[in-house]
Formats: structure tokens, sequence, C-alpha cells
């Protein structure tokens, strides 16, 4: 790689570039301080203005070269998908009715590019307040899991992002995979976005719902809503409400304006927290119609 010269002092060489094809060789590398790169389709564009390497950096780590931190596994009692694994990759895979949500997120994650290029291991830690997949899996009551030399862990997704831009991954763990709960029962999803278009906008609001029926009854339910809050949050209050009522019933008629409590919306430039709020309202209707249809 090329280095730049500044006006009044010696060329600048930018730190190592590796890609290593070993897992074991990658957390190596990591744990002397590498700077992670996966799609990069966040990345890149976060450096606009700024140099493209931080210069405490030692080495720039691209992830896309481990095999194993890619693809989605059906394994006893849950689902696990690489954090490498593409948003079309999630798209095309043949998932059961549990997953409606997340491949209707990956289908709507920017344009066909983005969603080849990148993964869903780094739209959470990117984690952006209005990052599309982030209320689809916490629907889903998904872990994360993050590896170290010093081992594994695993964290549930609500843990492990804590504000905008702000993750729990410590300095020297890489994200591995998401990790997926089984439902007991009929489980099934669905995802509501609302943004100025359909394709390649940032999400205005967006909600995603999961609802796991034994007999004819909702067993268990969950419903997160995103962009509207630092953090997509879960709508606890709604989720009991829900518990127990026959699934195939009309459900928007359960849900209240105070069940949105948990929200915190906020004015920008694509609407003001007003707006959002009654949105919000409107699009957990629609995200429940879907659900009862």
């Amino acid at each position: 790689m090329l280095g730049s010269r500044t006006p009044s002092g010696p060329e600048i060489l930018p730190p190592r570039y590796a890609r290593p094809r070993l897992l074991d060789e990658a957390l190596a590398l990591r744990h002397g301080g590498a700077q992670i790169i996966a799609g990069g389709t966040d990345f890149y564009p976060a450096r606009v203005g700024r140099p493209l390497y931080d210069r405490d950096v030692p080495c720039v780590l691209d992830l896309t070269a481990l095999a194993e931190l890619r693809g989605i596994q059906d394994e006893a009692g849950c689902h696990r998908i690489g954090a490498l694994t593409s948003w079309t990759e999630i798209a095309e895979a043949p998932l059961p009715a549990q997953f409606y949500c997340l491949q209707a997120v990956a289908r709507e994650v920017g344009g066909r590019q983005i969603q080849n290029r990148g993964t869903i291991g780094g739209n959470l830690c990117n984690a952006s307040p209005a990052a599309d997949g982030v209320p689809a899996l916490l629907a889903l009551g998904a872990e994360i899991e993050l590896l170290s030399r010093a081992g594994k862990r695993v964290l549930p997704l609500s843990e492990f992002i804590r504000g905008p831009r702000q993750i729990a991954l410590r300095a020297d763990e890489i994200a591995s995979a998401v990790v997926i709960p089984k439902p007991k029962g009929a489980a099934h999803s669905s995802f509501v976005k609302l943004g100025a278009r359909k394709y390649l906008v940032i999400s205005i609001v967006m909600a995603a719902g999961y609802l796991d029926v034994v007999g004819s009854r909702i067993a268990e339910a969950r419903i997160a809503v995103g962009a509207c809050s630092p953090v997509a949050q879960r709508l606890p209050a709604l989720e009991a409400a829900l518990k127990g009522e026959v699934a195939i019933s009309s459900l928007s008629r359960l849900v209240k304006p105070e069940h949105l409590a948990p929200l915190k919306p906020i004015d920008d430039v694509r609407a003001s927290a007003e707006y959002r709020e009654e949105a919000a309202l409107t699009v957990v209707r629609r995200l429940l119609e879907e659900l009862s249809a």
C-alpha cells in the first residue's frame, strides 16, 4: 500500500494489512491490537474526511478469508450464524418461518451490492441506532459469541450493544457468531420498516416481531423497535399483553400508546421525535397485523 506525505513532514506509512486464513492467526493479531474490517460497508464511509487508518493501529485485520466464521448451521437447540455471513446468504438460505423477520431485513439492507458485502456481525458491531438487523435479532432472542485467545464468551445481544457505536467487544476479541434459540412451538416472525423509500435508505422507524405459538395460543412474544432510541428496544408490556392470546386473532387491537414507553425518539434530519412517536405506534400495529395474518 502507498503511504501519504504531509506538507511539512516525512512520509506516513499506513499500518500493516493482514488477511489470515487461520482463526488462531487472526486472534493473535487481534490480541496485538489489530483493527477489524469485514465487509467494509460501514468501515469506509466512516472514514470520509479522516485518515483511512488510525495512527495507533498496528495492523488492519481483514477477516473475510476466515471460512469458519461464515455460514448458517442448524445445531441442537439453536441456529448458529457465522459473523461473516452476508445478508445475501441470509436472504437466500432455506430457513424456517422463525427467521422471516431477519430475511426481510436481509432483503432491505442497502442495495444488492451492500447485501453481497455486508455481514451480520458487522451490522451489530457498527452499533448504529438505525441498524436494521438489531430489532430483528432482539426479537429472535439472539446472543452473540465472542472469541479471544483466552477463550469464548456469549452475551445476549441486549447486553452487547451498549449505545450508539458502543459495544461490549474487548480489545482482544472477535465477534464470531450470532446464536438464535429454537422455539418451543410453531414460531414465525415479521419485520416492518418505514423510510423515505424502500431501499438505500436509513430507517425512520422499524419494528420486528416474533411469536412462538403452542396449539393456537401465543406462548412467547418478542417485539422490538429500532431507530427510535439510542439502542433498539423491546416492548415488554406489549409482549406480556400478547402472551396467551389466540395467534390468529386481530392482535393489533392490543397495541396501546403506553406500550411504547421504552422508546426515546429524537429529532434529526429524517424525522421529528413527535413524528417518530406516532409512526412507531402505526408501524407496531402494522407489524401485529402481519403476525396475526
